[in-house]
């Protein structure tokens, strides 16, 4: 050990210096000075990793711990696959996380690793340790001087570079210590040094060939196949015996866009990502093979680069991001368009936006969204994303939305749980994911697009996220209740007071439950609902065609008043769909018919919901290997998509009525 690295010793014990004045401010300071570190690098990494706060000792989805996200083993995996495709099981992952920096940190410091996750004074201290260690024994007075050390901290140059944008921009909130921390802003410090592409590739071919040889560990890639096969059974029609995606085919025209173009098929250009330049994206294509006589995989090509992009689905992986190479290359799995890592927010794109992939679950989704995926866990442990996934994902949605013209909300910036079944039959296999512990304001706020009061006759839920500690049950095997921690949701409940049965889902669960895996009785941060009635300190919304009320007390609301346009239905039993599928006389020799199957929900007179947006019906088929002989279904029969329950679902304009 170089001896400016050597910490204190005292009577051959390791004298580990106290919670300063002034908090986690204090401690970042502290272990600045004993390390040599500036502290405002120390602070910058600290923030991208995980804003400050220590999360109590819990991991974050790529195994990190605590406020510098010292990384140690991974998350044990669900028990079950929860992409929901029983046919396409999911290898459990490795548990092994690269970058042991928790080992590193105890090593230096002479500190136990169970305090290392759980004192945040001490992470800290261990995260100065290892970076110093990174730095070597050259000057480091200069906060520019330890871009290479900040790299190899954080897994790629990519990642030095968000820390010393943050270095020069600043940051200040107050941490899960109760304490608020400020990084002033040093505007001196250069932007760094011009990128060698040798240099800037060199950790996505590290990080993807390290995933080739760790072979499938990553999650889910959110697959589909559950919807495929199902979707086919109950009506849907395909030239395809394995039921590529929910029923194979559907599109969809709109009064926004051009629709899905029939020109030639689209591709990526050889190695280059569809990506903003300041991510540095990877192309780890996905497979595009024949895997059977009557089968393809893993996605569909569209002729021409027309596609039309209603959604921006965000999903996450349920297991590693070292299995992601081994996944996408494999034909017979599901596909996605882009994935993020989580320690230092690495973006790879597998297909191009261009084309369809299969990951929602609905292929009438699939057909007008882009996939992206994001390392981690909905729930295992109580698991949190950290802050340089957050930032990368939220610049590639802001991108990608500004490329396609998606409006940045939540009618349209969807997770994966937000998408519908295709019938009754695919709604009890529908996912989960992101689940609760996504920050939706937080990606918003970082989109430039935060959510905002305005006057209405709707509200937008939007609790604190870092106060509002849920109760939530099924984290763990071991534990039947989940680490208290943030939360984007709130629980619905039959009346107006906080020992009332929770609502129930007729689709899924009928009561709802308290599971982290359960959207029955919950609404998330950033949709919007209608009022339906209000009492003291309880607020009721149209959910699923009754009732449903969430405390929302004056003093700390969890929702905010909101504008927009709702549907309200012209007569009772109005049916509600999964699908926005044509009528039959729009469809020719050409393509199958696709029945409209209703899902088990219906709205009443008196009831408003939320729209969306409106369309028309369409259906794209892609029952074949060459997009030449894809067709696209335009019809007359519109459609508006509302914000029903949990998951946005569509009605037929005619049977309801629009109010501004």
């Amino acid at each position: 050990m170089p001896l400016w690295i050597v910490p204190l010793v005292l009577a051959g014990t390791i004298a580990l210096p106290g919670h300063q004045p002034g908090g986690r401010q204090g401690d970042f300071e502290s272990a600045a000075r004993e390390y040599g570190v500036p502290s405002n690098v120390l602070m910058a990494l600290s923030y991208l990793e995980s804003r400050w706060d220590g999360n109590a000792g819990l991991p974050s989805t790529a195994g990190g711990y605590g406020p510098m996200h010292l990384i140690g083993a991974a998350p044990e995996g669900h028990e079950e696959d929860r992409r929901g495709d029983t046919s396409r099981p999911m290898p459990a992952p490795p548990t092994q996380v690269a970058g042991a920096t928790l080992a590193e940190a105890a090593a230096l410091t002479g500190l136990a690793v169970s305090r290392l996750r759980d004192d945040p004074a001490a992470n800290i201290r261990g995260g100065a340790a290892v970076l110093a260690s990174y730095r070597g024994a050259r000057s480091w007075n200069v906060p520019t001087d330890w871009y290479d050390a900040v790299a190899r901290y954080g897994g790629s140059r990519a990642f030095a570079d968000e820390v010393f944008a943050v270095v020069r921009s600043g940051a200040e909130r107050v941490t899960d210590d109760g304490h608020r921390v400020r990084l002033e802003p040093s505007h001196s410090v250069p932007p760094p040094p011009a990128r060698d592409p040798q240099r800037a590739t060199a950790g996505q071919a590290g990080g993807q060939a390290g995933g080739q040889g760790l072979g499938q560990g990553s999650g889910r890639g959110s697959g589909q196949a559950a919807g495929q096969a199902s979707g086919q059974a109950s009506g849907q029609t395909s030239d395809r015996a394995s039921g590529q995606a929910s029923g194979q085919a559907s599109g969809q025209t709109s009064d926004r866009a051009s629709g899905l173009a029939s020109g030639q098929s689209s591709g990526q250009a050889a190695g280059q990502a569809e990506c903003p330049a300041s991510l540095a994206c990877e192309w780890m294509p996905a497979a595009y093979a024949k895997v059977g006589r009557h089968d393809y995989g893993n996605h569909d090509r569209v002729r021409g680069t027309a596609r039309r992009v209603d959604y921006i689905v965000v999903h996450d992986t349920e297991g590693s991001y070292r299995g992601i190479p081994t996944m996408v290359r494999d034909p017979k799995y599901v596909s996605w368009h882009y994935s993020i890592r989580s320690h230092d927010g690495h973006v790879a794109q597998h297909v191009p936006t261009s084309d369809i992939a299969w990951h929602a679950g609905n292929w009438d989704i699939n057909s007008r969204a882009i996939g992206i995926e994001h390392e981690g866990f909905l729930a295992k442990g109580g698991t949190w994303y950290t802050e340089a996934m957050y930032r990368s994902s939220a610049r590639l949605v802001r991108w990608l939305a500004a490329k396609y013209d998606v409006p940045l909300d939540r009618a349209h910036i969807i997770g994966h749980d937000n998408v519908p079944g295709t019938n009754a039959k695919t709604l009890r296999g529908m996912h989960e994911d992101p689940g609760p512990f996504w920050d939706w304001a937080r990606y918003f706020a970082l989109m430039r697009a935060p959510f905002t009061a305005h006057t209405g006759t709707s509200v937008i839920i939007r609790p604190d996220f870092d106060t509002n500690h849920q109760t939530f049950t099924g984290c763990s095997r071991k534990k039947p209740a989940c680490p208290a921690q943030g939360s984007s949701t709130v629980w619905l409940r039959t009346a107006p007071r906080a020992d009332a049965p929770l609502v129930g889902d007729p689709g899924k669960r009928n009561p709802g439950t308290y599971s982290v895996y359960d959207h029955s009785a919950r609404a998330s941060t950033g949709q919007r609902y209608a009022v339906a009635e209000r009492s003291g300190d309880w607020t009721a919304i149209w959910y699923l065609g009754r009732k449903a009320w969430f405390h929302n007390p004056a003093s700390r609301p969890t929702a905010i008043p909101a504008s927009g346009a709702l549907v309200t239905p012209l007569r009772d039993s109005i049916p509600v769909f999964g699908r926005a599928y044509p009528e039959k006389s729009a469809y020719g020799a050409k393509a199958s018919y696709q029945k409209h199957l209703r899902l088990p929900y219906t709205l009443s007179s008196g009831q408003s919901y939320s729209l969306g947006q409106t369309l028309a019906g369409s259906y794209y088929a892609a029952n074949s290997f060459d997009p030449r002989r894809h067709v696209l279904v335009r019809g007359k029969l519109r459609y508006h998509q509302i914000q029903l329950g949990h998951r946005v679902m569509f009605v037929k304009a005619r049977d309801v009525r629009v109010i501004d």
